[in-house]
């Protein structure tokens, strides 16, 4: 019997499953994608859209596509022609005009994330919306809770012991701060509700500002939480949460990992399709 391969020591979040399948859907009628960066010297015609991409030689050994906020991007090995590099993207037409299209959806989404900086902006906080409130009079930065507020109008006020004449860069540091507080908190306590459960031991939990990862699991018991989940609901976080401890238990992805992820969370895949789709705010 051949022994077992060792399991690796660090897993990410993005290491995930693969999602279920997706009928192929039609070609979009508008425009499709992101302005194509200056990288981009090359076009080719899918339908009835001509589409510029960014062409790479290296060694490999097949033709690779990645849509990108700057677009598409083609990596292909240094001997494929150029007719052979345009049939491969024909023949991905379909996958690749749907997938700019989602990229120009996100990038709308994401400029209109952007953050003003100032009195009376508005920001989520798990799940719930926050109005910032600057108060000289306050101390640190409190959160209030209103009980009596009209419909649609959001009920949590967090006020910034900072002037009115503060600057955005000021306002933004206050609230970057304090959401790294609370989440610090917020993930102490679920990452011991839902170890407990799963019967692990957390040895370390640290926060993390990774570009690409919510989270990450060592086999040494350390967990690594990004600080932005503390923008989703609670049960997104705990899809999170229970994702990395689950990891202590089962150091991979198999079917076995996603039984002990359900044994305590039946609905995670709810849960994890509100993180892949939602938009954080841009601090910047």
């Amino acid at each position: 019997m051949p022994e077992p391969r060792a399991a690796p020591a660090q897993l990410s979040l993005f290491d995930d499953a693969p999602a279920a399948p997706v009928a192929p859907a039609a070609p979009p009628t508008p425009p499709p994608g992101p302005t194509p960066s200056a990288r981009a010297r090359h076009e080719v015609s899918l339908g009835p859209h001509r589409v510029a991409y960014a062409l790479r030689r290296g060694r490999r050994r097949s033709i690779g596509f990645t849509v990108g906020p700057e677009g598409l991007a083609v990596s292909a090995p240094r001997w494929v022609g150029l007719a052979d590099i345009e049939a491969a993207l024909q023949e991905k037409g379909s996958w690749i005009l749907r997938k700019l299209q989602e990229q120009q959806e996100r990038a709308r989404r994401q400029l209109a994330a952007r953050v003003d900086w100032r009195d009376g902006a508005t920001l989520p906080f798990l799940g719930d919306t926050v109005i910032l409130v600057l108060d000289a009079r306050s101390t640190g930065a409190v959160l209030h809770a209103a009980d009596d507020i009209l419909p649609g109008v959001p009920r949590l006020t967090l006020h910034l012991s900072l002037p009115e004449q503060a600057s955005a860069q000021q306002v933004r540091d206050a609230v970057q701060s304090w959401l790294q507080r609370q989440a610090r908190r917020v993930f102490e306590e679920r990452c011991a509700l839902y170890a407990q459960r799963l019967g692990v031991r957390v040895r370390r939990l640290a926060l993390s500002s990774a570009a690409t990862r919510w989270g990450s699991a060592s086999a040494d018991g350390s967990i690594r939480l990004n600080w932005r989940l503390v923008h989703f609901a609670l049960p997104v976080i705990d899809y999170v949460v229970t994702h990395e401890l689950a990891h202590l238990r089962e150091m991979n992805h198999s079917p076995a990992f996603w039984d002990v992820v359900r044994s305590v969370m039946p609905g995670y895949e709810q849960a994890r399709t509100a993180l892949r789709d939602g938009v954080l705010p841009v601090f910047d």
